[in-house]
């Protein structure tokens, strides 16, 4: 099996890996509180030794509830000397009895074993967390994805595993329409992957995703963005009559005015600006191009404007609607139309 040919790192530091290029190995720790990514590391580990050994003997154990002498009966050699994968998720509830046979498993793995512990975050089991380590296993890191550039760099590996392409116009749309929960925006990728027998573009995106609340909102935004007012409004009073709810439209005029500041006061390439601010190359191109038509005085407005209407939609005003309709109107009357 995979993990009887992984012989024990002897760095003394922490072997950290991607989700993605989570593998078999002796002991590996499966870290960090995104859920999704934790499931993903783990199919792909749980997949890879059952393809070396197909009749493993797959064991799950719960931290939280551990009954001390469990992982010890569980590791004996079975009658029939398969192989065993044991998957031992809460870490981060774990009780004082598996805290205690984990340690001591540390320091004796067996050969044809491979465990796999997962942790979502915490101080809880801090010593065995260190131990894992400082020995050299594999640390699994399952960080939330939270700045776009990082969900974008998601889709653009999904598409890419997937054999599929996927333009960058096409990218951002998909985060804006799908980006706040990772699932939703596996989900949307591979259903992307599946349909598509050529390159994916925005209108692609628009068709399937088009509808979505993230979506709708940041189209209003490029509408207000691009100097475009009575598009602007339309499509924000369309929104509003179908229930979208005044916070994720201000949020998305918010995330927009952000972008146009950061560039706007920025220096040198676009790719250096870009590494420098952690944001793909192309959407430092359209922020540089859109910011031609704005002055300081009034993306400065805007963005005053916005932080207003972003306190009125959370409950300091009794019209949130009038709130972010003024925040539009301000915005496209600030923003030059070419």
């Amino acid at each position: 099996m995979a993990a009887g040919q992984n012989a024990r790192a002897k760095s003394g530091a922490a072997n950290i890996v991607s989700w993605r290029d989570a593998a078999p190995a002796l002991v590996v720790l499966v870290s960090g509180p995104e859920e999704y990514l934790g499931i993903r590391a783990m199919d792909h580990i749980r997949t890879t030794v059952r393809a070396s050994a197909p009749d493993v003997e797959l064991t799950r154990l719960e931290a939280g509830s551990y009954e001390a002498g469990s992982l010890a009966m569980t590791v004996a050699p079975s009658l029939f000397g398969e192989a065993k994968l044991i998957e031992v998720s809460g870490l981060e509830a774990m009780n004082d009895a598996f805290l205690s046979d984990a340690l001591a498993y540390l320091a004796h793995p067996e050969e044809d074993v491979v465990l796999v512990l997962r942790h979502s975050g915490g101080t809880r089991g801090k010593k065995l967390l260190d131990s894992v380590k400082s020995a050299g296993w594999p640390v699994v890191e399952c960080q939330p994805l939270k700045k776009d550039v990082d969900k974008s760099a998601f889709v653009v590996s999904e598409f890419r595993a997937g054999g599929r392409r996927i333009d960058g116009e096409a990218v951002q749309a998909l985060v804006n329409a799908v980006g706040a929960n990772l699932s939703e925006l596996a989900a949307a990728c591979s259903q992307l992957i599946a349909d598509a027998t050529t390159t994916v573009d925005a209108s692609t995106v628009e068709r399937y995703y088009g509808g979505r609340v993230e979506a709708t909102a940041f189209k209003v935004a490029d509408a207000a963005m691009g100097g475009n007012g009575p598009l602007a409004l339309s499509t924000l009073r369309h929104a509003l009559s179908t229930g979208v709810d005044p916070v994720p439209l201000v949020a998305a005029l918010a995330a927009k005015l952000r972008t146009l500041a950061k560039v706007a006061g920025a220096n040198g390439s676009s790719a250096s600006i870009a590494k420098n601010l952690g944001m793909q190359p192309w959407l430092v191109e359209q922020a540089q191009r859109d910011v031609r038509r704005w002055t300081p005085e009034g993306l400065i407005r805007s963005i005053q404007v916005v932080a207003e209407a972003d306190a009125q939609v959370k409950g300091l005003s009794r019209d949130p609607v009038f709130a972010v309709e003024h925040a539009v109107t301000v915005i496209a009357s600030s923003a030059s139309r070419r």
